[in-house]
C-alpha cells in the first residue's frame, strides 16, 4: 500500500482554492505538498492536470517516485476516453470517476422507477471506455459516492469482468448507502484499486443519522482493520487522504421511504448497520462545521489544514506496519 494526498479540502485549506479567489494550485504543486506531508502520492482533479505541463508533472512524479491518480466525474464514454488518455501520459496509476444518480445521504427517492435504467446506462458507457481502454493503462475506478451501494459496485465490476475496472473506495460513504462499513470493506476489497481515507462521526436524528466529517481517528471508521484487510486482501492499493464534506450528509433510514430503488436487505445486514449507528451515535452537541456556521474563508481554512495535520499525524501512527 502507498499513501497519498487528494486535492479535496486540502486545496482550501491551503488557501488557494478558486472559491478563494487565489491563484489554483498547479499539478506538481499538489505533488509537493503530498512530499512535504512525507506521503508518496497525490490524486489530481482532471481540470488541474489538463492546465498543466504534463510532462513536467510526469518526469517530477516519476524522479521522486511519487503516484499519480487522476480525479474524474461522470460516466460519459468520450470524456472518460479523454481522462484515461491524459492519465496515461503522466503515467498515473487510476482514474477516479463518480457517477451520481442518487442525492447526499443515499437519497435515491427521486429517481423511483428510474434507478435500473440508470445503472444500465452506467453499465453500457463503462464498458464501452473498457473495451477501447489500453490494457497496460490507468485503471478506471468507480467511487461509492453517497450513490452506489456494495451490491451495485460488485455487479458493475462483475459484469465488465476486466482487471483494469475497480472501485474507489471512500471509507466513510457505506454509511450513506446504509452499510456496516468493515462488512462494506470485506465485500469490495478484491476489485478496489484505489482508497479515500475519509472519516465520519455519527449524530443521532429522529429520521435517522447524521455524518459529519471529522479528522483520521476522531469518528468512527476503524483504520485499523481496514489496512488489515486490505494487506491482506489487496496490498497493491493506493490510498489517499481525503477531507472533504463540509456540510453534514443525513441518511434517513427510518423513513421507510428511504429504501426506495435499494437492493434487498437482509434482516441481519439492517441489524448490523442499527447496531453499529447505536454503538457510536453522539446524541449531544453541535454537529454543525464552520461552513455551516456561516465561519469566513479564512476561519474554514484554517479549520482544514487543521483537521489535516490532526488526521495524517493518526494515519502515520498506524501505518508503519503496512507501508
Amino acid at each position: 500500500m502507498r499513501f497519498g494526498l487528494t486535492a479535496y479540502g486540502t486545496v482550501f485549506a491551503m488557501g488557494i482554492h478558486p472559491s478563494a479567489n487565489r491563484k489554483c494550485i498547479t499539478a506538481k504543486e499538489l505533488l509537493q505538498m503530498a512530499e512535504t506531508y512525507g506521503l508518496q502520492g497525490s490524486e489530481i482533479p482532471f481540470d488541474i492536470l489538463k492546465s498543466s505541463d504534463t510532462d513536467e508533472v510526469a518526469d517530477y512524479a516519476r524522479g521522486k517516485g511519487l503516484f499519480i491518480n487522476v480525479a474524474a466525474g461522470g460516466f460519459d464514454p468520450d470524456q472518460l476516453k479523454e481522462v484515461l488518455q491524459l492519465a496515461d501520459r503522466v503515467g498515473a496509476l487510476t482514474v477516479r470517476t463518480v457517477v451520481g444518480g442518487a442525492k447526499f445521504g443515499g437519497d435515491r427517492r427521486h429517481m423511483v422507477g428510474s434507478w435500473k435504467p440508470f445503472l444500465q446506462s452506467i453499465l453500457r458507457s463503462f464498458q464501452e471506455v473498457m473495451d477501447s481502454a489500453n490494457p497496460a493503462g490507468a485503471n478506471l475506478a468507480v467511487e461509492n459516492h453517497q450513490d452506489l451501494a456494495s451490491e451495485e459496485l460488485l455487479w458493475l465490476c462483475e459484469s465488465i469482468g476486466s482487471e483494469k475496472f475497480g472501485i474507489t473506495l471512500d471509507t466513510g460513504n457505506p454509511l450513506a448507502t446504509a452499510e456496516e462499513p468493515v462488512e462494506f470493506f470485506h465485500r469490495v476489497a478484491p476489485y478496489v484499486k484505489n482508497v479515500h481515507l475519509k472519516e465520519y462521526a455519527i449524530y443521532s436524528s429522529e429520521e435517522g443519522y447524521r455524518l459529519v466529517r471529522k479528522p483520521l481517528g476522531q469518528g468512527v471508521i476503524n483504520f485499523s482493520e481496514l489496512l488489515r484487510i486490505f494487506n491482506e486482501i489487496n496490498p497493491q492499493v493506493t490510498m489517499s487522504i481525503e477531507h472533504g464534506a463540509l456540510e453534514a450528509r443525513h441518511v434517513r433510514v427510518l423513513q421507510e421511504d428511504f429504501w426506495t430503488e435499494y437492493p434487498e436487505r437482509s434482516a441481519q445486514q439492517l441489524t448490523r448497520l442499527l447496531r453499529f449507528v447505536e454503538d457510536h451515535a453522539r446524541n449531544k452537541g453541535d454537529w454543525r462545521t464552520p461552513l455551516e456556521k456561516g465561519a469566513s474563508s479564512d476561519d474554514i481554512a484554517a479549520y482544514e489544514l487543521e483537521e489535516l495535520n490532526s488526521g495524517l499525524a493518526y494515519l502515520s501512527s498506524i501505518i508503519q506496519r503496512y507501508a
